[in-house]
Order: structure tokens, then sequence, then C-alpha cells
């Protein structure tokens, strides 16, 4: 009988995957870069196949190496089925989380997938509003932990990701161009939209704000419908949005930053056990709707790491 795969293995195995790099893959699994290379090679032996092969200065999973992820991923499921089965002090209890919903769009649904996995016990309730309201939720008792826009001016929030902030306009059209910029942005207790005014006004740039809400589909929809310009966290830009820079007369701006907050009062292992769960996820996470874009002319994107390994939607 054969002797069983190493679970601890897969699981780097895994985490090369979704990271896309062994660099990233050994901060996710906690272990040196050689550590992982070394698991890897022991994988290779003990299946007999090479999972990865060079192409270039990158690595990519060979044909094997796309067989053994969906394997890889089952065994990894109902290993921690089974120890959640068996663990007298899991979680249990509902937990109510607030998020904008730009946020919501591109983070939660994995977060909810994983968290779920690890914590079949607790129930998450999820709305979306902006960060304002959801910071006066919050300290009504209405939400245990809210996802915001960090801004210590306004609120108190542990910053768990930081990214760029761009100023978008659409690919099919040059509104960008119009000598008065249509804007379209939040309301007026909106960060974005305060740094957006104060940008232009010492650009010494005219706009006239043309869209006000606080969805960001709606600020979505009317940049991609080329009637206005706006600025947007990269995890809400979309394909078929032009990111304009200073040659373009729009200012730099400062990078946006994700912050958590947590009821007062909250059941401490729940929130702690999410909020630790959010924050590993988000640093983590890559951001694929740059990526998708990247193809087409102005969202393009330097790659510096040399071991990455290109994505594929199965992953």
């Amino acid at each position: 009988m054969p002797a069983p795969l190493d679970i601890d293995q897969l699981q780097t195995f895994i985490a090369i995957v979704d990271t896309g790099s062994f660099t990233r893959a050994a901060d996710r699994v906690c272990k040196t870069q050689s550590a992982v290379s070394m698991q890897m090679r022991r994988l290779e032996e003990r299946l007999g196949k090479d999972l990865f092969v060079k192409d270039g200065r990158t690595n990519r999973l060979s044909e094997e190496g796309e067989r053994l992820i969906g394997y890889a991923r089952r065994m990894i499921k109902l290993n921690n089925e089974t120890m959640v089965a068996f663990d007298d002090n899991k979680l249990e209890g509902a937990m109510r989380v607030g998020t904008p919903d730009d946020y919501a769009d591109r983070y939660m649904p994995g977060i909810i997938a994983r968290f779920a996995k690890t914590h079949p016990g607790v129930e998450l309730y999820i709305e979306c509003e902006p960060s304002v309201e959801l910071a006066a939720r919050l300290q009504r008792g209405e939400l245990d932990v809210a996802l915001v826009t960090h801004d210590p001016s306004l609120r108190g929030s542990e910053v768990v990701r930081t990214e760029p902030l761009y100023w978008v306009s659409s690919m099919s059209h040059a509104v960008h161009e119009e000598a008065v910029v249509p804007l379209a942005v939040g309301r007026p207790h909106c960060r974005w939209r305060s740094l957006a005014c104060a940008a232009l006004d010492s650009a010494e740039r005219e706009y006239q704000i043309l869209f006000t809400s606080w969805s960001a589909t709606v600020v979505a929809s009317a940049v991609l419908s080329g009637l206005a310009v706006s600025l947007l966290p990269e995890c809400a830009v979309r394909p078929g949005m032009r990111i304009l820079s200073q040659a373009d007369g729009f200012p730099a701006l400062m990078p946006a930053q994700i912050g958590l907050m947590r009821r007062q009062g909250a059941p401490a292992a729940l929130v702690n056990a999410l909020c630790g769960h959010i924050a590993a996820s988000l640093d983590n996470i890559s951001s694929p709707t740059i990526e998708e874009a990247e193809s087409s002319p102005g969202i393009k994107r330097e790659r510096g790491l040399q071991d990455e390994i290109p994505s594929f939607a199965a992953w």
C-alpha cells in the first residue's frame, strides 16, 4: 500500500498556486523560501512527477501540477472538516459584518468561503453601506465588525491593507480631456470625494461634480459609460477603465488604506477569529481586476518577482 501524501506539502503547494509565487507562498505558510522549494522537491519525488516547469525566468504548473491541484484542494478540505468535527473548542454563533460595496465585490467572496471552511459553525450576516454609516452602526451596536476606508480624522480603525488610489476614466471615451472635468464621486462625507476635489484644486484643474452616489457600481457605470472621471482604489478598477496619470493632467494620489473596526463588547473569540482571518486574507490577496485589464493600453503593471506563476482562471 503506498504511503499517504504529506498534508503540509499539499498545503504549501496550494499556497503557491493561490499566491502565484514561491516567495508569497512562503509568507503565507510561515516558512522560508528554501523550505518551500524543498517541500515541493519532496512532493515531486513522492509522486514521481514534475509539478512545475521553467518558462523563461518564471515557473508555471506542469500538466501534472494542474492535475494535482484539484486533488490537493479536496484532501485539505476533508482534512479541515475532520479536524473541525473533533474540535471540542470550535467556534459557534453569528457575526454581523459591514463593508462598502466595492470591497464586498472584490474581497468578501473569498473571505467568506475560506472562513466558512475553517469555522462552519459561525453564521455571517453581511451588510453593504458607506464607511461613515458602518462606523455609526458599529457604535450603535448594530454591527460586530466593519471593513472600512481608513480615515484617522473621522474614526479609528486597524489598517489591514494599503493599495493604490487611481484616477480612472473610460478606455472608449475622452471625457478626461474636457476643459471642465466631470466627476462621479461618493456623498459629501466620502473621503475619496474630498481627496479628489482637493487634488484638482491644488492642480488648478477645473471640475464639476455630475454624479453622486455611495454605490461603487453606480460610480463605475458612470465612468465606463464615458460620462465622468472618478478615483477608485485598485480593488475597484475594472476592465474597460483607463488609469490616468500626471501626464493626463491628474495629480498623484496618496494610497488608499482599508481598516477594520470591532464593536466593544462583541464576543472576543468570534471577533478575533474573524478579524484575524480578514487581515490575513487581505494581506495575501492579489489584484486580478488590474491583471485582467493589463492587455488594454492604459493599464499596465511591471512584474518584479521572477518566480511568479501565471494566473489561470481554473485556479
